[in-house]
């Protein structure tokens, strides 16, 4: 093979490398910089005008109130499986005590935003996809833009900070829902020592400062990150792009999202 050959396939080669490493790292930049904006656009008390306000609680009353029953069932359902299988097995083993240590951290500190993150992706993320991409590609936000409104401002900033509430929300409600189902289980199986105070005590007792910040931390990032994949994706959409192309691309960026910030914070802190 001669040297112009060479010279020939390594730009290719590179080109073929380079392309998606720089649009994976475009949406990383994207996502920072939107981020940081919905921050200071939130911090400013003239961005949340009646249609930002009104737009707000909209997307927060259909996130949460949408998102309840998902998340009442998981919770039910981890608390039989993993809460009510904890208390049972520990006391067979002699183990009570650290019961509230190892809920704590394989609930409170992993399992809970995980699967809170995902529920909201998949109930709430979805259709913010579906809607912005819709008036992305219906051309509205050109019409928007042209009647002097900042699409930011009207259906970035809401989504997301709705998105944090809900994620913040919904994980409190699956822990307690997971910790009541798992002792009530556990109760009826007989194998709970203490009284349903003592047991939340013990939860209680069990959690560090670093607890306290990490799990609402995780929450509220949680549920940011999957408003900003969301929404992203959806203003995003290109020409040709469907549900079908469009619902996948988001579906994965929101649980790569959710899980490097789950794996981030839980060695950060």
């Amino acid at each position: 093979m001669s040297m112009n050959s060479h010279a020939a396939i390594a730009p290719s080669l590179l080109a073929r490398i380079g392309a998606p490493v720089r649009r994976r790292a475009a949406f990383l930049l994207l996502m920072a910089s939107l981020g940081l904006g919905v921050l200071r656009e939130a911090a400013l008390g003239d961005a949340w005008r009646r249609p930002v306000r009104a737009e707000f609680r909209r997307v927060l009353r259909e996130a949460a109130g949408g998102g309840f029953s998902t998340i009442a069932v998981t919770a039910a359902l981890i608390g039989l499986g993993l809460v009510s299988q904890a208390i049972y097995w520990l006391g067979e083993a002699g183990q009570e005590g650290i019961v509230g240590t190892v809920l704590v951290t394989v609930l409170v500190r992993e399992l809970a935003p995980v699967l809170v993150g995902f529920v909201l992706l998949g109930r709430s993320g979805m259709v913010a996809i579906v809607e912005l991409g819709a008036m992305q590609a219906g051309g509205q936000l050109r019409a928007l833009q042209g009647m002097g409104l900042d699409p930011f401002r009207l259906l970035v900033l809401p989504r997301v900070a709705a998105f944090a509430v809900t994620g913040f929300t919904l994980g409190i409600i699956f822990v307690l829902i997971a910790l009541l189902t798992g002792f009530v289980a556990g109760s009826l199986l007989g194998v709970v020592q203490l009284s349903l105070f003592g047991f939340l005590d013990a939860v209680l007792r069990a959690m560090g400062a670093r607890d306290f910040l990490l799990f609402p931390g995780k929450l509220v990032m949680i549920g940011a990150l999957v408003g900003l994949t969301s929404t992203i994706t959806g203003l995003s959409a290109r020409r040709g792009d469907s549900t079908a192309t469009l619902l996948p691309r988001g579906f994965l960026r929101g649980v790569l999202a959710v899980l490097l910030c789950s794996a981030l914070l839980s060695l950060a802190v």
